[in-house]
């Protein structure tokens, strides 16, 4: 077996070196809890940045990768299989939309709900939102709200007006003329896990109705049971006229997509993916749904999100300013920057990550225990 230093030797000689790594080589997965290549256990409160929403390795997720590969791994879009017509059925049926169309990543996603609302109004501008964080290729990253991840890539090759989170007023009067969509996630994820006040997408909605504005949800960080619903849209009652797929939608295999309401479709030649939709990663998809399903796994997110953001409360920490989320999408405000706590907390076993720079971020499986979230709380409460 490889060790962490040559692994991370060869990695820095031959990998961009765009990422931050954490010093540890992880090896293996079970459930919420990792191991890595010397053997230390974590438990996983980042969850690939939700997106093992089953757990790592699942059984059932492991067998329907297994006998997939075994029968037929990848055909292109140029061929029906009976994965992908069972599990765009499935999403129809889950997202109250009328179609869908799969791609492989939330970037990707994103990128075909602009395009398509682009093409379906004539219109070529969007509003999103302040803290908004939508993907890094170029389409994504001009409705994305932090200027340090433009800035080396500008101009953006898409216009797009940032009005407050919260502010329906302010989102309709950044709405102009030349507006194709709103694009908004439920609640914002990379921006610090700021959860919308009661009311806002609803009235969002409606401004977008008036002014013949679609709105774009972004699901990708919160689709799959991760808020306590299958998707965050759920908890308002506001259907969007299209969403995006990615992250937990293929039980850890890379798989994105967008569903679009009736009237709302891409036809011959208008957008494709070479792998979008290939067998393989429906078939992940289709067990990893049913293993949501089977055990109950939305409720659960709902259920032990409430008890996690309770212990956590209750620790009455000073440098705790606010618990908020919803579901298994928690953020805990520091008020400083919090990369000490992820190092600390990673040395007593447990993975977390800081976004927004003073929000600590925590997106374990929805498989993690009473127990293990207890442990957590208590190595918090160390750090």
């Amino acid at each position: 077996m490889a060790s962490y230093s040559s692994i991370s030797a060869k990695d820095s000689e031959c990998v961009m070196q765009t990422y931050t790594h954490q010093p540890i080589a992880l090896e293996r997965g079970e459930g919420a809890v990792v191991w890595d290549v010397d053997g230390k256990e974590y438990i996983d409160c980042v969850a690939g940045i939700a997106v093992n929403n089953v757990g790592h390795c699942h059984p059932a997720v492991v067998k329907a990768i297994q006998d997939q590969a075994a029968k037929l791994i990848h055909v292109s879009n140029l061929y029906y299989t009976e994965m992908q017509a069972n599990l765009a059925e499935k999403l129809v049926s889950l997202t109250g939309m009328d179609r869908v169309f799969f791609c492989n990543s939330g970037a990707e996603a994103v990128e075909a709900a602009m395009k398509l609302a682009r093409m379906v109004t004539g219109k070529h501008e969007f509003v999103a939102l302040k803290g908004s964080f939508h993907g890094r290729t170029m389409n994504p990253l001009s409705v994305t709200y932090k200027e340090a991840y433009k800035e080396p890539f500008k101009p953006m090759p898409v216009k797009a007006t940032f009005a407050d989170f919260g502010d329906a007023e302010d989102v309709a009067n950044s709405i102009g003329p030349g507006t194709a969509a709103v694009i908004v996630e439920p609640i914002q994820g990379e921006g610090g896990i700021n959860v919308p006040s009661e009311g806002f997408l609803q009235e969002v909605r409606k401004v977008c109705d008036e002014t013949g504005t679609l709105l774009i949800f972004d699901e990708v960080q919160t689709g799959f049971g991760r808020t306590g619903k299958w998707f965050c849209k759920e908890h308002s009652g506001v259907q969007p006229d299209i969403m995006t797929m990615a992250k937990a939608m293929a039980g850890g295999l890379p798989m994105g997509g967008i569903a679009a309401r009736e009237g709302l479709t891409f036809t011959k030649s208008q957008h494709a993916s070479t792998f979008g939709g290939g067998p393989l990663v429906c078939a992940a998809a289709l067990a990893s749904i049913k293993v949501m399903e089977d055990e109950n796994l939305i409720e659960r997110s709902r259920e032990m999100g409430e008890y996690f953001r309770k212990q956590l409360s209750d620790l009455g920490r000073d440098d705790f300013l606010e618990v908020r989320g919803k579901g298994l999408m928690i953020g805990v405000e520091t008020g400083r920057p919090c990369a000490d706590f992820v190092n600390a907390a990673r040395e007593m076993g447990l993975l977390l990550n800081c976004t927004s720079d003073t929000v600590l971020r925590l997106a374990p499986p929805l498989t993690i225990s009473k127990e293990q979230i207890d442990t957590v709380v208590d190595i918090l409460g160390k750090v």
